[in-house]
């Protein structure tokens, strides 16, 4: 949201707030999805294929590619755009084109520059197209540099410093209380299921000592 279209009503306002309760998880979950597939095809394949059939190491061949992969991102929607930008935009200079490439695909977006707002604009309306593409592509590509490079052994370790340890005698603990309530909670049923046989088990008459006696004597 770069902040120059705002709603001004009261309704338009409570609307805004509405769909971006909906839209954003939305947003989020469909981004998520797209990464995660396109980051197997992009990353895990071709580190997989120069492991295999090179006999590179993985780590190596891992790095280099997050490397490439992050160069070519770059140059594809930083440098181009921003060249494409300070053709198209009149006031913009390659830094200032750079500088709204940047802040866009950050998700800053501050709105101090925004594309395709003047007046004599050629094609505005295709322009505007253009860039609300170039924008989700954008942001979809800096998400599989960002998995990329947090795929790495070397990151995934550095990562581990900011875990918190757990002791193990705790542990050991949580596992015993954990086993000791199992094992109760299956006493408990076991004695729970022979009451009920016992109520559900039909009465026996027992035979008087009498009867008993009478029938053997006849």
């Amino acid at each position: 949201g770069y902040g120059h279209t705002v709603p001004l009503s009261d309704g338009g306002k409570a609307f805004c707030i509405i769909y971006s309760v909906i839209g954003i998880p939305f947003t989020l979950l469909f981004l998520t999805a797209v990464v995660q597939r396109i980051i197997v095809y992009v990353t895990r394949r071709p580190v997989l294929y120069f492991h295999v059939r090179w006999g590179f190491s993985k780590q190596v061949v891992a790095i280099i590619h997050a490397v490439v992969l992050g160069f070519i991102t770059v140059s594809c929607f930083f440098f181009i755009p921003a060249a494409i930008f300070s053709v198209l935009e009149d006031d913009w200079n390659f830094l200032e084109s750079f500088y709204f490439c940047f802040i866009s695909l950050s998700t800053i977006g501050l709105g101090d520059y925004v594309p395709g707002e003047g007046y004599n604009q050629k094609f505005r309306e295709l322009y505007k197209i253009g860039i609300t593409c170039y924008l989700l592509l954008g942001l979809i590509a800096m998400l599989v540099v960002l998995e990329t490079f947090c795929e790495l052994h070397e990151l995934k370790k550095f990562r581990k410093l900011f875990y918190v340890k757990k002791d193990k005698e705790e542990d050991q603990v949580h596992i015993m209380e954990h086993d000791q309530l199992s094992f109760s909670s299956i006493s408990d049923q076991a004695t729970s299921m022979k009451e009920d046989q016992k109520a559900n088990e039909p009465f026996v008459t027992s035979q008087s000592p009498t009867s008993n006696d009478s029938s053997i004597n006849n």
